[in-house]
């Protein structure tokens, strides 16, 4: 083939690998692939703001499609901020590769304007990261880095200076596809016997299903039949486990139910399909530990385990099923959908429209958008009381997706979440649900919308204040402080950027707001005006949480504080 640059063949071999855009803000040394990107009509730029949005963006991509996703930023300061996103997406594990552009290579090592080293700061957020120190040694790294990245489903960098980037080449192009990997890795027929033979002997099993446990739903599902167990999912897992379950008994940990904390804990076997859930407190003490996971490095990291299966979660359900002995007896799981009933009914009626309310509870925020958005809707989800509404009001049917940071736990996530979830997907309904701190963070991406033309609907939750933050402070017993955010009238920005905004203070508005702006084709910014302070109660209760709250009200009490007590005990004690 003739010569290319080094960027040229880059781009052509995404290409040809399936991609057709990347994420970011070129710079001198992206010149040389923002020369070859722009005549082009079937390769885009997307323009963000920051390119931590632009890594975010790769990232929720790369989680809804499954394929690769590129994001890039120039020499020095732009691509160190890529950093936080691509912590995400490694977090994530989603196959993401980021370009860092490099300084003139005979400078390197100089102390040269913006020098950094990539190679060592990406370390940490990369399966794989590599400098391209010349033009023919960019075929081999790229192949490589592509690989990594698909196959292990992780993050690649790739260190390119913007002189090797000028030079010429002469290769033939990579065409590296996930159809060209193998499939899942299947487990050993010894593993699958003791694995049955565990599930045969214990009287009664809970099933927790993880994100890895995604693809597996059939099989899931004829596992809880054949055991009679209940389903308790992660966050994570609750857009590929709760789909049509009658099984399911929602979640654990500080977001969970009760229903699901119960349900592990009266268990005699606990079964872990595709999570190494962090929390382990909210483990059980005595139950039998089995885990499931197509990572070895997974087994075991958070919990004991009496017997660990490294293989892909489909492959052993599949093979195991036709071993198990079929339970006859429901009362373990009867009991667990009896309490979930019961958790989900005051859930439920915390987010009803109250006649005569006067302030705006979050919870109906989340409900109200679980209603009216479309049945194959994709939802964003900052960090903090956001994922909180999310976790507990979003319901999901299986076209339905959730992306949030759920593992990193970024803060400023969802905005630009959304800005990768509707490039990739054009034609579907994408509704952010931003905090007021977080959104506040990357509010530049507004314009990314405007710009790029893409409809996304963000749904401010304004508590002026960073809500989340505060509660832990009150769980620790001490009066919030630094947490406040002021006043701040999000759709008035919005406006000012070329958006439609809606500003939401009165519960009455609520309902015809958002089905507006659902309805506008363009992008839309909702600022809703929440309670403050909407406490959130985990299922599992320590004593230090309970004198910690006990302390918080008597310090404010003493203090003069009426109005934040006043706001606290107005809030949700679910």
């Amino acid at each position: 083939m003739p010569k290319t640059t080094a960027a040229g063949y880059f781009v052509d071999s995404l290409a040809a690998s399936g991609v057709d855009h990347l994420y970011g803000i070129t710079g001198d040394s992206l010149n040389a692939f923002a020369e070859t990107i722009r005549p082009r009509e079937h390769f885009r730029w997307i323009h963000t703001r920051h390119e931590e949005a632009a890594a975010f963006a790769a990232a929720a991509e790369a989680h809804l499609t499954g394929r690769l996703a590129v994001c890039a930023g120039s020499c020095g300061p732009g691509n160190l901020h890529l950093i936080n996103g691509l912590f995400d997406a490694h977090r994530s594990r989603v196959p993401v590769l980021a370009i860092a552009a490099q300084i003139p290579s005979a400078e390197i090592g100089s102390g040269y304007f913006q020098e950094t080293h990539p190679e060592r700061i990406f370390r940490d957020c990369s399966e794989f990261v590599e400098v391209v120190s010349s033009a023919e040694t960019l075929p081999r790294l790229l192949d490589r880095a592509l690989r990594t990245a698909i196959g292990e489903r992780d993050v690649a960098t790739l260190v390119l200076p913007g002189d090797v980037a000028w030079s010429k080449l002469d290769a033939p192009l990579l065409e590296v596809r996930p159809d060209s990997f193998g499939g899942p890795s299947a487990p050993a027929s010894e593993a699958i016997d003791r694995l049955a033979a565990a599930l045969n002997q214990a009287r009664t099993v809970t099933i927790f299903a993880g994100a890895g446990a995604a693809g597996a739903h059939a099989e899931l599902l004829a596992l809880a039949t054949a055991l009679r167990a209940p389903i308790v999912h992660t966050l994570r897992g609750k857009e590929s486990v709760e789909p049509a379950n009658p099984f399911d008994v929602g979640m654990t940990g500080l977001l969970g139910f009760a229903s699901g904390y119960e349900a592990m804990q009266s268990a005699d076997l606990l079964l872990l399909l595709g999570t190494s859930f962090p929390y382990r407190q909210f483990y059980p003490e005595k139950a039998t530990i089995v885990q499931v996971d197509r990572r070895a490095d997974e087994i075991g990291r958070r919990t004991h385990v009496e017997l660990g299966i490294v293989a892909d979660v489909r492959s052993t359900l599949a093979a195991v099923l036709p071993r198990l002995v079929p339970k006859t007896d429901d009362a373990h799981l009867a009991n667990a959908l009896a309490r979930f009933r019961t958790a989900r009914a005051k859930l439920d009626a915390r987010a009803a429209d109250l006649p005569g309310a006067k302030a705006i509870h979050p919870q109906r925020v989340a409900a109200l958008l679980d209603r009216l958005c479309a049945p194959d809707a994709i939802f964003t989800v900052d960090v903090g009381t956001p994922t909180v509404w999310a976790a507990r009001y979003l319901r999901f049917n299986g076209p339905r997706r959730l992306v949030g940071s759920f593992t990193h736990g970024s803060m400023a996530n969802a905005l630009p979440h959304a800005i990768g979830a509707q490039v990739s997907h054009p034609g579907r309904q994408v509704v952010a649900l931003c905090g007021d701190g977080g959104l506040s963070m990357l509010l530049g991406e507004l314009i990314t919308l405007r710009t790029e033309e893409l409809p996304v609907k963000a749904v401010v939750f304004n508590n002026s204040s960073l809500g989340f933050v505060e509660l832990e402070m009150v769980a620790d017993g001490i009066l919030p402080s630094a947490t406040g955010l002021g006043t701040t009238n999000f759709a008035e920005i919005a406006q000012a950027a070329g958006l439609r905004g809606i500003r939401v203070d009165q519960p009455a508005q609520l309902e015809p707001a958002l089905v507006s702006a659902l309805a506008d084709p363009r992008p839309v910014v909702v600022d809703v005006a929440v309670q403050r302070l909407e406490v959130v109660r985990p299922p599992k209760l320590t004593w230090s949480q309970v004198s910690g709250f006990s302390l918080f009200l008597a310090r404010a009490v003493l203090g003069g504080e009426e109005g934040e007590v006043d706001d606290l005990l107005h809030g949700s004690l679910l």
